[in-house]
């Protein structure tokens, strides 16, 4: 009996190993996915698949985003010159960049005064081919119009009338133009007539826009529907790349004369 016992004792981790080992199996063996019919030896685990759903949010951006329209301008011109039309369309960015260069400065050295243009009676030129422009001190600017005496009016008109807000002071053939101090009102007004002058661009470049369209549904007769449909998108796409360009640079402008 007592030996029965010492078996048992020592039989029994054995015992508890196995019966570990049986209640795991049926997990293990649940795990287990049965084989299509066409392959009878094969045993498959499922794997976990994740399906990548698009959110509403980037559906609508795609949707809103029309598709990208690359006509060959060789192809279309007997309808239309896309090449004219871009450079109209470059033309508006291109003044736009010009107007903030010559009116939104706030600068406080001579250079910034060459943009000025001066009206006189034998038409208009830059301030600094008819006066020499110095710097007298931080706060004072200096344009001698000795050379041209009789544009001295005119020049200082020029600089009065300037959205640098310049309150220049005549002595003679001595124009002396006052440096102001560049305030944060200043610089806000600035910004503003940025703004400004970004909309009359985005003004003109809807015109050329709507120009452009004109002329291509003129020339519709003798070419298929599709032609001149892609030919307007392509006119469209041009102008929204115009665009989002004129917003850089005012965005660039903005951040400039805000400091």
């Amino acid at each position: 009996m007592v030996m029965a016992l010492n078996h048992l004792n020592l039989l029994r981790p054995l015992l508890c190993q196995s019966l570990v080992r049986q209640l795991r199996t049926p997990l293990v063996a649940s795990s287990r996915v049965a084989a299509p019919p066409l392959y009878p030896s094969t045993t498959c685990y499922p794997t976990a698949c994740t399906r990548l759903y698009a959110t509403k949010k980037a559906k609508a951006k795609a949707k809103s985003q029309p598709a990208k329209v690359n006509i060959n301008a060789t192809l279309v011109e007997d309808i239309i010159s896309l090449e004219e039309v871009e450079e109209e369309m470059s033309a508006v960015l291109n003044a736009l960049k010009d107007d903030f260069t010559r009116n939104l400065s706030i600068r406080t050295s001579p250079g910034a005064l060459d943009h000025i243009v001066v009206t006189t009676q034998d038409g208009k030129f830059p301030l600094n081919q008819l006066g020499q422009v110095s710097m007298k001190s931080p706060q004072l600017i200096i344009v001698n119009m000795s050379s041209f005496p009789e544009a001295t009016a005119a020049a200082a008109c020029a600089l009065r009338e300037n959205s640098m807000n310049l309150n220049p002071e005549v002595d003679g053939t001595i124009i002396k133009v006052p440096v102001p101090k560049v305030t944060r009102e200043h610089r806000e007004n600035l910004t503003k007539l940025a703004k400004q002058m970004s909309n009359k661009a985005k003004d003109s470049l809807r015109r050329v826009r709507a120009n452009a369209v004109t002329q291509l549904k003129k020339a519709k007769e003798g070419h298929s529907e599709d032609t001149i449909r892609l030919v307007e998108k392509q006119i469209q796409q041009m102008s929204d790349n115009v665009t989002v360009d004129i917003d850089k640079h005012l965005a660039a402008k903005t951040k400039e004369l805000l400091g």
